[in-house]
């Protein structure tokens, strides 16, 4: 395994799946959740303008990809983790992702704290308040 500061987020959203595997169901359901949120409320989504240097439409670019590609892969994500990280942590589309996970675990109380503590110290985030 390599070190934590060596890994890619590929290289730790392929960890996360394997310590917990139980979670990925849960997790890719929000996210569908999140990007069907994003693309219903486009226009307030697009007002907020919070999407930084990207710009909204590139945001929505990678939501509707992540759909797709969930949709396309389905049960096969909650079952492979390389095929989950490959997926959806690949590229830009880890933006994305880091956006849901921050939410995941950090809007909402989480069930299994250790898997919301992992999430934090892999992908480097503060908890909110």
């Amino acid at each position: 395994m390599k070190p934590i500061d060596k890994m890619n987020n590929r290289d730790k959203a392929e960890l996360l799946h394997g310590l917990f595997p139980e979670e990925i169901p849960a997790f890719t359901d929000y996210v569908k959740r999140v990007c069907l949120t994003i693309k219903e409320n486009e226009a307030e989504e697009r007002a907020k303008g919070e999407h930084g240097i990207i710009g909204f439409d590139f945001w929505l670019q990678m939501v509707n990809d992540t759909e797709r590609r969930i949709d396309r892969y389905g049960v096969q994500l909650h079952k492979r983790a390389r095929l989950f990280a490959d997926q959806l942590f690949d590229g830009q589309n880890a933006l994305l992702m880091h956006y849901c996970l921050k939410l995941y675990v950090g809007v909402r109380k989480h069930d299994n704290q250790t898997f919301a503590d992992l999430v934090r110290v892999l992908f480097k985030m503060d908890k909110i308040q």
